[in-house]
């Protein structure tokens, strides 16, 4: 109590006032003792945890001893990590951060959750290989052998990856490519990685990017975050124990953006060859070079990845195989492989040729060979429940035991899908599968001018379809159209396979066949097929996805096959065995098509083609302009 409150007490002359201030006091000393018995029990506890932790220690010491085991050092452990620092070989900035985290964990208490961050973080920088380079294999032509060995086809590829080797041979400092392979499923675009790998004599990494939506998945976790990682990018090149690794990362098409960043923004300065020698992981927090890392993207189509990324890459596109691509890589690789997997020895079966075709032309309808793997598993693990079963072999499979094998055939090329009546054309299409083929069909009604566009077609599609009907309806005369054809019918526009969604600008050459021969009642072949833009004045337009559109024609048996003019450029892509088996056509207006595409010649009409118009705008022009013509 203090010497004033006292002196106030005193004074106090009433004894209920005197009694009143004499309890609060009591109340006021009874709550700071009870403080200061808290504070007490507190330290007390604290000391005796202290004791029992020092109790405990003494007591597992003395346990060691008697054991014969050796006490774990902290100064051991500090001095590995030293040696490992030092044989890591490290940059020198990184060198200094290492150095500095070292400083500070030597200060530090063994048992701090703060040491444990640390030591794993050194663990890392020691672990990583900053200055390890496998040595690459740059015989060229023993690196042809090893893709040929591997891949069929795919000389477009092959050609980069021999160009690439060759470039490294005479300037060992050039820096890793960034190739990005194009293609439906299942044309190894992922295993081709491998193959290089194994070509380059370098180690291989696989990245699946497939649905990632978290950035810190690239560029890992802050140090401060419990359970923090570096990201898959150093982790692989930790797995792989060299800094030139051939690393894939796969369905970089299929990475997704959320509230917890965007992974392909992160991808940006890993996939440039002018930032990734400068790599920055948040959990290194110091620059690690990538440029050395041969860096292989796949994807199946480049719509979704952003275009600052696809800048960034050497975009390859795989189209799908021939027949004879697949059937050679079903005896060299499929077939070998499904052998050995389902217990069986290659005496015991033989699968020609011919079974194998049969199998490609009537069990599978893709552009890889995944089906067709699964087709020949299939026909393998039949014999081997008749070998296991007490049946002798050798098993010799031909094309007509096919189906008593597998079962009916699963993709026939019906007769009904041919054009038999007017208003029927075959168009292309591509898709992420490969290319298509689809049938259009239209029917003429008498109505009011109503136009009716089933199949579930996109907007694009759609306004396709308006510009074929608008360039009929300039052209009637010339096509032998009733002119009055739109006020006097009701067209109805179907694309079979009505649940499969469908859009794009290339089947507008194909609309307005399939529109003209419904009006003119004549009927288009039933060999031809098309694709192409149609404008309002008739020009053909370029489309993409030429070389996977003609394989589908060729793989439905299709004899000609018409493409724009501007697209005679991809002709260079397709083999030439390819080639032989149809025939293409280019074709810069609408006009060309006509001879082409329909029964006995084009429609009655006073339509030219455009090598007609030219010839006649130079008749017409006279002598002079064409002494002029000459002269140029």
């Amino acid at each position: 109590m203090q010497l004033a409150d006292a002196q106030h007490l005193l004074e106090t002359t009433d004894p209920a006032e005197r009694l009143m201030q004499v309890n609060q006091q009591l109340e006021r000393e009874v709550e700071v003792a009870s403080v200061q018995a808290r504070i007490q029990n507190s330290a007390r506890e604290g000391m005796e945890k202290a004791q029992k932790d020092y109790f405990l220690r003494e007591q597992l010491k003395a346990i060691r001893q008697e054991l014969g085991e050796k006490e774990p050092d902290p100064e051991d452990d500090l001095a590995e990590l030293k040696k490992a620092l030092a044989k890591a070989k490290l940059p020198a900035d990184v060198k200094k951060e290492a150095d500095k985290q070292l400083h500070r964990l030597a200060g530090m208490h063994n048992d701090s959750s703060e040491a444990n961050i640390l030591q794993t973080y050194l663990d890392w920088l020691a672990s990583l290989p900053w200055k390890k380079l496998s040595r690459d294999d740059l015989d060229i032509a023993h690196a042809k052998a090893i893709l040929d060995e591997d891949h069929c086809g795919l000389d477009k590829v092959k050609d980069r990856i021999l160009e690439f080797l060759s470039v490294r041979k005479l300037n060992p400092d050039s820096k890793g490519p960034i190739l990005c392979l194009v293609g439906p499923p299942g044309v190894g675009k992922t295993s081709l990685g491998r193959s290089i790998a194994r070509a380059m004599n370098r180690k291989f990494q696989r990245l699946s990017l497939g649905g990632m939506h978290d950035e810190a998945e690239i560029r890992g976790h802050r140090r401060t975050y419990v359970g923090a990682m570096p990201g898959r990018i150093i982790q692989a090149i930790k797995q792989a124990g060299t800094r030139n690794p051939v690393m894939v990362l796969d369905e970089i098409d299929k990475i997704g953006t959320d509230y917890r960043g965007d992974p392909a923004s992160a991808m940006l300065e890993v996939l440039d060859p002018e930032q990734n020698n400068t790599f920055s992981d948040h959990y290194l927090n110091v620059p690690f070079d990538l440029s050395k890392v041969m860096f292989i993207c796949t994807a199946n189509q480049m719509d979704t990845v952003p275009s600052a990324l696809r800048d960034r890459m050497e975009v390859i596109t795989l189209s799908g195989y021939t027949m004879q691509e697949k059937t050679d890589i079903a005896q060299k690789h499929l077939l070998p492989r499904q052998i050995e997997q389902n217990g069986l020895k290659k005496k015991d079966i033989a699968l020609n040729k011919a079974a194998i075709e049969t199998l490609i032309k009537n069990y599978t309808l893709e552009a890889g060979v995944r089906n067709l793997e699964r087709e020949i598993g299939s026909v393998c693990r039949k014999l081997a429940r008749k070998k296991a079963e007490g049946e002798a072999g050798p098993f010799k499979v031909t094309a007509k035991e096919i189906g008593a094998i597998l079962g009916a055939p699963r993709f026939l090329d019906d007769d009904q899908d041919r054009i038999h009546t007017p208003g029927m054309a075959h168009g292309l299409a591509w898709t992420a599968a490969g290319g298509v083929m689809l049938t259009v069909e239209v029917s003429v009604m008498k109505g009011k001018g109503a136009i009716l566009l089933t199949g579930q077609l996109g907007d694009v599609m759609k306004e396709s379809a308006q510009a074929a009907i608008s360039y009929i309806r300039g052209k009637a005369s010339e096509l032998g159209v009733d002119p009055s054809f739109s006020s006097k019918n009701d067209i109805h526009i179907h694309v079979p396979a009505g649940a499969t969604p469908k859009d794009g600008p290339s089947a507008g050459i194909t609309l307005t066949t399939a529109l003209i021969s419904a009006l003119t009642g004549r009927k288009v072949r039933d060999d031809t097929c098309m694709t192409g833009e149609i404008t309002l004045r008739g020009r053909v337009l370029p489309v993409g996805g030429i070389k996977e559109k003609i394989l589908a024609g060729v793989s439905r048996g299709m004899a000609q096959v018409v493409i724009p003019a501007q697209n005679k450029k991809d002709l260079e892509e397709i083999p030439k065995d390819l080639l032989k088996r149809i025939r293409v056509h280019t074709a810069r207006s609408y006009e060309d098509l006509l001879p082409i595409v329909f029964d006995g010649g084009a429609p009655k009409g006073k339509v030219k083609t455009s090598t007609e118009k030219k010839s006649a705008a130079k008749k017409n022009a006279g002598p002079a302009a064409a002494k002029a013509d000459k002269k140029a």
